[in-house]
């Protein structure tokens, strides 16, 4: 183990678990008036424009942030109508259910495949009441 100091009390995960349930209840009510301002902005300014409102101590800004994408099936049938195959892009990337398929007919071995694998570890902490 790494750290320190490698000691862990009950004071140490009680303290974990009541800013735990604070840090929730924070979120919670700040989502709360984040909808608030939204309505706030949505009603005198109107919806999704970009807005600040002043007070003495803080300025409160909304900021409209916009994105675009293509609708995959409809602009590959839309390309593909005006014949331009080359604006569309082909990915190649394994088939798991095929592979999974051939190791169970034996056409594939795991140790075949070994060096291919990526393996993500997460860990969690829960600290749960008794």
């Amino acid at each position: 183990m790494t750290g320190t100091n490698n000691r862990v009390t009950e004071e140490m995960v009680s303290r974990y678990h009541e800013l735990y349930k604070k840090s929730k209840r924070i979120e919670k009510e700040m989502a709360e008036l984040k909808k608030q301002f939204h309505e706030y902005f949505d009603d005198n300014i109107g919806p999704e424009t970009k807005a600040e409102l002043e007070f003495e101590g803080y300025k409160l800004q909304r900021q409209i942030r916009k994105s675009e994408s293509f609708i995959s099936d409809a602009t590959i049938e839309k390309l593909e109508s005006l014949n331009l195959g080359d604006c569309i892009q082909v990915i190649r990337k394994p088939h798991e259910e095929k592979i999974k398929s051939a190791l169970t007919l034996g056409f594939l071995t795991p140790s075949d495949l070994e060096d291919c694998i990526y393996r993500k570890i997460s860990s969690a902490i829960v600290v749960k009441e008794k």
